[in-house]
């Protein structure tokens, strides 16, 4: 059950990784701003890798074709699941876009199902209930057809992404060093980093090269969202290492409710009977999905 604390301090960070970068480099773009989050992580990455190799003790790790291909299809469905979220937030509203990108945390447990990973009947009500729970939240209260619909397509294949991310980093992690799974997924998140920034730098430097030299001639303002990000990253991918992707993905959205209650926006404002119950709904299920 390590994987469980591990989870919500990723949470936590990650919040903390949203703050500094909140704002940062907005006229880089959000390329330029997810560059950021990879690019300038990277070295602290590095340096959690080498401080686990030397805890771990002798390692034997196995760099194989299959580990490789995991961490590509990880990166490169991360990316495209983060595209995918933003157009559908541009197209439609930011709420309808993140709630159909929630479709994520019933699909990563499906996904599992292709590699043995069987969950109990309790854990699939949790990640039903938190799933549910998110939808009821975040659902707009005025919304047009065709805003449920592009937000919809998109949402759907940003948590399929989502989802596809989440499972290619756990299977590569349990390829790499399954006897160290703290090295295993620190391992695994500087390849994945490595190659998502390489393909960012190129991606920008071929069609918007002006955002590239603002990321570049920003590093001291980027190196705390750097490490934040580096710092959940690296948890979340421990977390993916103990524990099947769908649990982790519906206990890592405990911050949800949190948040809600502890907003600004909500805390200045009594919440409506409706709200509490759906937060309490998401409560229940995730400690269901997490202890099922």
């Amino acid at each position: 059950m390590l994987w469980i604390p591990i989870t919500l301090a990723a949470t936590g960070l990650q919040v903390a990784r949203n703050a500094f970068q909140r704002g940062l480099l907005a006229d880089a773009g959000p390329w330029g701003a997810t560059l950021v989050r990879f690019l300038f992580g990277l070295p602290f990455a590095l340096v959690f890798l080498f401080i686990a190799w030397r805890l771990a003790g002798p390692v034997a790790p196995r760099v194989t074709g299959l580990f490789l291909v995991a961490c590509i299809a990880g990166g490169g469905s991360q990316i495209i699941a983060t595209a995918a979220m933003l157009v559908s937030m541009r197209r439609s509203s930011f709420a309808l876009g993140t709630v159909f990108q929630q479709s994520s945390i019933p699909l990563a447990a499906v996904m599992g199902l292709a590699f043995g990973e069987q969950l109990g009947p309790l854990r699939w009500l949790g990640l039903g209930l938190v799933t549910a729970g998110l939808v009821g939240l975040g659902w707009p209260r005025k919304v047009s057809p065709d805003q449920i619909v592009s937000a919809a397509l998109l949402g759907l294949v940003a948590g399929a992404g989502f989802a596809v991310s989440s499972n290619a980093f756990r299977q590569a992690a349990l390829i790499l060093a399954p006897g160290a799974p703290v090295f295993a997924a620190l391992a695994t998140l500087v390849v994945v980093q490595g190659l998502q920034s390489a393909a960012l730098i190129a991606w920008l430097a071929a069609t918007r090269p002006g955002s590239l030299g603002l990321v570049v001639s920003r590093w001291r303002e980027s190196l705390p969202a750097g490490f934040f990000g580096a710092a959940a990253s690296g948890l979340w991918f421990t977390a993916f290492a103990l524990s099947p992707a769908g649990p982790v993905r519906a206990v890592g959205v405990a911050e949800t409710p949190i948040a809600a209650m502890a907003g600004r926006r909500l805390f200045a404002e009594r919440l409506a009977p409706w709200q509490m119950l759906v937060l309490a709904q998401i409560a229940v299920g995730v400690l269901l999905a997490a202890l099922g």
